[in-house]
C-alpha cells in the first residue's frame, strides 16, 4: 500500500509539461514497441498475429534480448529525462538507471549480433543499412559506457548528454516506423533496396540532431541560469 501511494505521488509530482513529453514518448514508441512485444508472445508460443518471420523462428534468442531490451530502455528510459523525477527522487533516478543502463547495452549488443550474423536479402539491408547498423550499435554501446563513466565522477551535463544521444540512436525504430508509414501512404508500397537503407539511415540521423539541439540548449541554459542568480544576489 505504502509503495503503491508513493508511486502515485511520484507521478502525481510531474508538470503538465512533462505529462505531455511522457505521452508523447509512449505514443511514438507504440507501434514497435506493440510489435515487438507480439513477436515475443508468439515465440513464446503464443498465437501469431503478425506475419511470420524465418530468422526469428531459427534464431530467436537475440531478436527476444533485443525486443526486451529495448522496451525497457526506450519506455523507461523517458522516466529519466523528467527533470521532477531527476530533482524530488534521485534515489528511483539512480536505481532505474541501473536497469536502463544494463537493458541499453543488451539491446545494442544485440542489435549488433543480428546485423553480424543474419543474411538478410538485398531490398531489405544493402551496404549502406549495413554498415550504419554497425556503426550505431557500437556507438550506442560506447556512449552508454560513458555515460555510466561520467556519471561516476560527477560529471552530470557529460552524463546526460550522452544517455540522450544513445536513447536517440535507440529511437530509432520509432521515427523508421513513422518514415515507413509515410512512405507506404504516399508511393502505395514499402520501400526497398537503396531507398529503403537511405529512409532508415535517415531516422537515425534525425534522432540524433534533435538529440544535438536539445543538449545544446540545455548547454546554453546553465550559463543563462547562473548570469541571473549572479545578478540577482548584487
Amino acid at each position: 500500500m505504502r509503495n503503491t501511494c508513493k508511486k502515485w505521488l511520484i507521478m502525481a509530482s510531474l508538470t503538465r509539461r512533462e505529462w505531455a513529453l511522457l505521452t508523447f514518448i509512449l505514443i511514438y514508441s507504440f507501434i514497435p514497441t506493440f510489435g515487438g512485444l507480439l513477436r515475443v508472445a508468439e515465440l513464446a508460443g503464443g498465437l501469431s498475429v503478425i506475419p511470420e518471420n524465418l530468422r526469428a523462428s531459427l534464431q530467436p534468442l537475440p531478436i527476444l534480448l533485443h525486443i526486451l531490451g529495448s522496451f525497457v530502455f526506450c519506455l523507461f528510459g523517458a522516466l529519466q529525462f523528467l527533470p521532477t523525477l531527476r530533482a524530488n527522487h534521485p534515489g528511483l533516478h539512480r536505481a532505474a538507471g541501473r536497469w536502463i543502463v544494463f537493458s541499453g547495452l543488451i539491446s545494442a549488443a544485440t542489435g549488433l549480433w543480428m546485423t553480424l550474423v543474419f543474411v538478410f536479402p538485398p531490398e531489405l539491408q544493402g551496404p549502406l543499412l549495413y554498415t550504419a547498423r554497425l556503426i550505431f550499435s557500437l556507438a550506442m554501446m560506447a556512449l552508454i559506457v560513458w555515460a555510466v563513466v561520467a556519471i561516476r565522477t560527477r560529471n552530470v551535463p557529460s552524463h546526460s548528454a550522452a544517455m540522450l544521444r544513445a536513447y536517440a540512436i535507440a529511437q530509432g525504430a520509432s521515427t523508421q516506423t513513422v518514415f515507413g508509414i509515410t512512405w507506404m501512404v504516399v508511393f502505395g508500397a514499402d520501400a526497398t533496396g537503396l531507398a529503403r537503407d537511405a529512409m532508415m539511415v535517415l531516422a537515425w540521423l534525425v534522432n540524433i540532431a534533435v538529440a544535438e539541439a536539445l543538449i545544446y540548449r540545455s548547454s546554453m541554459s546553465v550559463p543563462r541560469l547562473i548570469s541571473i542568480r549572479s545578478n540577482r544576489s548584487r
